[in-house]
């Protein structure tokens, strides 16, 4: 018996050690950063950006790798400090809940390892969360609370309309005050049962993309198998988000999905992080109808920062992809959507926004037009449909 208690302590001891370490190599080896801060940019891009007051992204998976946010990492891409030195105002926070072993672009099945099961092992997260797509929600929505808790009052959770007007107005006196508006990316984490809609809504959740990289009970993915559209679970989850004012985010949405949303949805829709197939072909990215069709819904699109979703020189392709959707649709309808913390390469972290704000600025883009891109399309986007 003594041996036998001495193993085990050794084993839970190596365990201990590895949740410690582990994570931290894991994030450090998938979210890296091409180009380190400080960043420098034209004094008058600089001063342009220093002027606004509501910057804002649509996608960050910060909340999956255990990094304390409330704490300056030199890990990642966004945390609540580095917000503060970048001047952004509000950042959307998704919950990733299962993602597939040899995730691609192309085809991905449902069926394969789950890369997010294994993370939340290595991360020494309950034991519940191994076992439930669910679990794993509410532990990052519950993150996220705890966060804004330990933050001194200076970090917001958007829940509202009425939340966004605080957080703009607080702004007008106090850059430090910050926001996030709490996401889910793929409607698998509801588990097929519509009651886990209003559990997530009730945990802060405000915006849900009903699609990751594989087909789920709501329906198809561009990276899936199937091509299908909303399954009549879909349906329901669509009709209820209507009712809750939460936020459907087509981004990684099948094309038949897409349209199937688009033709239900009562409401205007966003695409959260995505490239534009004119500049980068890919099954990742949105096609001119597609643009056409969100916009005459009213809707947003963000704009990745990653080179799949952009090319490989992502600034020049960022703003290419701004360029496109203005000249499709107009400037109302285009927003920064980075994808910082999703298992990517960026060029930047989330304190070099100011070098998207020159790249514009040499392409011709106006003052205002730059504004309304880097938050202001956003701001009023949430203040309509929240």
């Amino acid at each position: 018996m003594k041996k036998t208690l001495i193993a085990f302590i050794g084993l839970f001891l190596i365990y201990w050690i590895a949740t410690m370490v582990v994570p931290g190599i894991i994030e450090k080896k998938g979210n890296p950063v091409k180009t380190l801060p400080p960043y420098k940019v034209s004094p008058e891009a600089q001063a342009l950006f220093n002027s606004f007051d509501f910057v804002a992204d649509l996608h960050c998976d910060a909340l999956l790798w255990g990094r304390d946010l409330t704490k300056k990492s030199e890990n990642g891409h966004v945390d609540f400090p580095r917000m503060q030195e970048g001047n952004a105002a509000m950042q959307v926070f998704t919950i990733v809940s299962k993602s597939p072993k040899g995730q691609n672009m192309e085809v991905n099945s449902e069926d394969a390892t789950d890369n997010i099961t294994l993370l939340n092992i290595a991360q020494g997260r309950p034991v519940s969360n191994w076992f439930s797509l669910m679990k794993r929600t509410l532990y990052q929505s519950a993150l996220l609370e705890e966060f804004s808790r330990d933050f001194d009052g200076q970090f917001m959770i958007i829940k509202s309309s009425e939340d966004v007007k605080k957080l703009a107005e607080a702004r007008k006196t106090d850059k430090n005050i910050i926001g996030g508006l709490l996401g889910i990316e793929g409607g698998h984490a509801l588990e097929g049962k519509i009651e886990n809609l209003d559990k997530a809504y009730e945990a802060g959740v405000r915006l849900i993309g009903p699609s990751h990289f594989f087909d789920n009970e709501l329906g198809g993915s561009a990276h899936g198998l199937s091509g299908e559209g909303l399954t009549d679970f879909g349906k329901a989850v669509v009709k209820r988000m209507n009712e809750l004012n939460m936020v459907i985010d087509l981004a990684h949405a099948s094309p038949k999905m897409f349209d199937d949303v688009l033709e239900l949805s009562s409401k205007p829709v966003m695409v959260s992080h995505t490239g534009i197939r004119a500049v980068l072909n890919s099954p990742r990215n949105l096609s001119d109808g597609q643009i056409r069709r969100l916009a005459a819904k009213g809707g947003i699109i963000g704009i990745a920062f990653f080179d799949m979703a952009v090319g490989e020189n992502e600034i020049s392709g960022i703003v290419a992809c701004m360029k496109r959707v203005k000249n499709l649709v107009g400037i109302q309808h285009i927003a920064l959507g980075s994808d910082y913390d999703g298992n990517v390469a960026v060029p930047f972290d989330i304190t070099g926004l100011p070098i998207i704000v020159e790249a514009m600025m040499q392409e011709g883009f106006s003052d205002e037009e730059i504004k309304a891109i880097m938050g202001e399309n956003v701001k009023r986007f949430l203040l309509e449909n929240l």
